[in-house]
């Protein structure tokens, strides 16, 4: 996909975001998830990316509801593995630890014909991920997700096996064992993304031909 851009730097990106966030800080949740609807619908990155900033300052005053607005903006404005990652790492993963309830509604985004949902659906639990949680529902979106074809898909669950298999050495063994029981039809992409981090022997098991 086209990716629209003003061609600014993520740093001066970040700088704008945080100074004009100043300004509207104090408003009622609604209003700033409003701004950010208009930035997203920009289709401009560099706007998409402000939304980011300023949808996650507002989590400590994140509710329920708000999975409604998280997911218009996955189904409906992500158009680039940036945006994606931007937004689901940080406003949804951290939406999600708040309240794991919602974690079934990223199964249905795992199915979804729209590769940057199946991508968010794996990306969301990266920050998760980092901390040792979730690991079932990790397993249940790459068994989801195992045999999908698009790479960007592929890099994104591999990516969040990747990062599980890094929070100790339990969820190392047992990412490793996913990799091993699945590695005659994962793809490769999927599978060296998830084995990065292991030792040298694990990854040399993990590569042989099946």
């Amino acid at each position: 996909e086209e990716i629209r851009l003003y061609g600014m730097k993520a740093q001066m990106v970040t700088q704008i975001a945080k100074a004009y966030y100043q300004e509207i800080k104090n408003l009622p949740k609604s209003e700033v998830f409003a701004l950010c609807d208009d930035l997203w619908e920009s289709g401009y990155f560099e706007e998409a990316a402000i939304a980011c900033e300023w949808s996650y300052a507002q989590r400590h005053h994140f509710e329920p509801a708000d999975f409604t607005v998280f997911e218009k903006w996955v189904t409906r404005n992500v158009s680039n593995w940036a945006a994606c990652d931007t937004l689901c790492n940080h406003t949804v993963g951290t939406f999600l630890e708040m309240y794991p309830e919602f974690l079934v509604e990223l199964k249905k985004w795992a199915l979804s014909p729209n590769r940057w949902v199946r991508r968010a659906s794996a990306v969301s639990l990266i920050v998760p991920a980092r901390k040792g949680l979730f690991l079932n529902e990790i397993f249940e979106l790459a068994r989801i997700l195992l045999t999908d074809q698009d790479d960007m898909v592929q890099k994104g669950y591999g990516w969040m096996l990747k990062v599980a298999s890094q929070s100790g050495p339990g969820t190392q063994t047992a990412v490793f064992d996913f990799v091993m029981e699945n590695k005659k039809v994962m793809p490769r992409t999927a599978l060296r993304y998830a084995i990065e981090k292991m030792p040298a022997d694990m990854k040399k098991m993990a590569m042989e031909k099946p």
